[in-house]
């Protein structure tokens, strides 16, 4: 005999064999126990989830002559014909090419005779969505008030195309998508049967690689078995075959990407292109890799958000921790846009590459969230010691422990105690505030988020004045430890003393005359190289 794929050699023959749908098996095995059998059903859901299947199922249920507890025994001649297909009573239908009505209308002449044997008559029409109007139109009558003896079972994946007036004459079952694992025990249990020997790591790779569908999984671990026949079925080697890529390339290229090594994270693609990996596959696992790593770092219990290895989970929360949310959305975004770009474009190398290229420089963008990355970099420049400051500030900030700068005079000079902040330096604490910000915790650490930076323009002393917005922020105010705090974090990332003074809005609304927001124009100019075109509030207006 003829091979038989592993989807129709393991295809469920009765209720208790469907796996992931008991929602369905009980309401319909119910049916047939009480006798309460109707006359139309629609079955909805994705591909492989078990639509056919379990109308065939039904169709034996209700025509066998033996049923045990409202599943069909599978031993009886009516249900050995039907499993063989050479059943009368039951008449399967591919609407996809029998779509006219013509050939409803052969269904309603049909319907007149009753069954040669057995109960009922079943018609089972497959992708009925694809159906014209008029065929729909021919259906209604036939399908509200079919002879007692006729049962329809509709099957479709696109249920939102059906007319409502077929609805509303149907008992409508949704099929869910198969969980991963409900997919990797039943998986599992078929190759004890076959005797074939496979990691449980591949196991589970390939039901998460069949998205809900048993039929694609089956399909999946039939093709890996094929290509490694007589051999043990790996993780690794199911890689090969699926084209798919591991979790450590993405860390490997995550981390390139975060350097901003854009010869690296090019290097890297070349490579996975040299290995026969398929770009599609490519972009669509790299994109759900970034989620993964978003709900680990968005979850309170990181454990239960994604369903990975415990080695796999330690990596993503180490990731997790090296780049913010704003960063991650708009990786996820970029290659989101390519995902859907990539599917018939020519030239798919190059759309990964731009998109490489856009992850590793986010100056090339100019929307919001490709802001906050450029702001993130400009973050990590400053707390590696490499202020971008403009020529005022480089002169006030020397004494900065710069020892790449200024390693001759750091050996020359004796350590001294930090010198108190000159009134430029505050720009620089401005520049500063979202790492400052970051040191902290709890309470502290969101009311200095929404908290303002200003100093006095009438005075000579450089004081910081922290202007809060939150009533809130009393309780900070008033704890002896949060200046010192400050005054600590402050004086680590710059060298240098700054007096703090706190202004809660609304209480001490007064406070110092003449405080101003500290303005960081210059900076911003000088770190992205371009001009910055401020809007002057006077009748006259200019560009600064």
């Amino acid at each position: 005999m003829s091979y038989v794929a592993l989807y129709r050699k393991f295809r469920p023959q009765n209720f208790e064999d469907v796996k992931g749908q008991e929602h369905i098996v009980t309401t319909l095995k119910n049916q047939i126990k009480a006798d309460r059998i109707g006359h139309a059903y629609l079955f909805c859901g994705t591909r492989g989830t078990g639509k056919t299947t379990i109308a065939k199922i039904l169709a034996k249920a209700v025509n066998c002559e033996h049923p045990v507890d409202g599943s069909p025994c599978n031993e009886c001649e009516t249900c050995k014909a039907i499993s063989a297909g050479t059943s009368m009573n039951v008449i399967e239908i591919d609407a996809a090419s029998n779509n006219g009505v013509d050939n409803i209308r052969e269904i309603r002449e049909e319907v007149a005779y009753r069954p040669a044997e057995g109960r009922y008559k079943v018609y089972i029409i497959d992708e009925v969505h694809m159906l014209s109007t008029g065929a729909f139109n021919a259906l209604l009558k036939t399908l509200e008030e079919p002879p007692s003896y006729v049962i329809f079972i509709l099957a479709t994946t696109e249920a939102h195309k059906i007319p409502i007036t077929i609805l509303s004459r149907c008992q409508r079952y949704d099929f869910r998508r198969i969980t991963v694992d409900t997919i990797s025990e039943r998986l599992s249990e078929l190759m004890e049967k076959e005797g074939t020997e496979v990691e449980e790591k591949a196991i589970r790779y390939i039901a998460k690689a069949a998205d809900g569908s048993m039929r694609d999984a089956l399909s999946l671990l039939d093709q890996c078995i094929a290509f490694y026949l007589g051999e043990k079925l790996t993780y690794e080697k199911a890689l090969d075959v699926l084209g798919a890529v591991d979790m450590e390339v993405f860390s490997e290229l995550l981390r390139k990407v975060l350097a901003q090594d854009t010869a690296g994270s090019i290097k890297t693609l070349e490579e996975l292109i040299v290995q026969g990996r398929e770009l599609g596959q490519f972009v669509n696992d790299f994109v759900w890799y970034m989620r993964n790593l978003l709900l680990v770092k968005t979850s309170d219990v990181p454990e239960d958000a994604v369903d990975v290895s415990a080695e796999n989970l330690e990596r993503l929360k180490e990731e997790s921790e090296m780049l913010d949310t704003e960063t991650l959305m708009r990786y996820i975004r970029v290659f989101s846009e390519l995902s859907n770009q990539i599917r018939y474009a020519s030239q798919k190398r190059v759309l990964v590459e731009i998109a490489l290229i856009k992850l590793c420089q986010p100056v090339m963008e100019t929307n919001l969230d490709s802001l906050f990355d450029r702001i993130r970099v400009l973050e990590e420049k400053m707390e590696k010691g490499i202020p971008v400051l403009t020529e005022s500030q480089k002169a006030s900030t020397r004494a900065l422990p710069q020892p790449e700068l200024f390693g001759e005079e750091a050996q020359d000079q004796e350590a001294v105690k930090p010198q108190k902040a000159a009134p430029e330096d505050l720009q620089y604490i401005q520049k500063n505030w979202t790492a400052i910000v970051r040191e902290t915790s709890g309470l502290l650490k969101q009311m200095l988020k929404e908290a303002t930076p200003k100093y006095n323009a009438n005075s000579d002393e450089p004081i910081l004045y922290i202007e809060f917005h939150n009533f809130q922020a009393e309780i900070c105010t008033k704890n002896p430890d949060t200046i010192p705090l400050l005054k600590k974090i402050i004086r680590e990332k710059t060298g240098k003393e700054v007096e703090i003074q706190f202004v809660i809005t609304n209480t001490d609304l007064k406070g110092p005359a003449g405080l101003t927001p500290i303005s960081v124009d210059e900076l911003i100019e000088q770190s992205i190289q371009m001009d910055v075109v401020v809007e002057d509030m006077s009748d006259d207006e200019e560009d600064i």
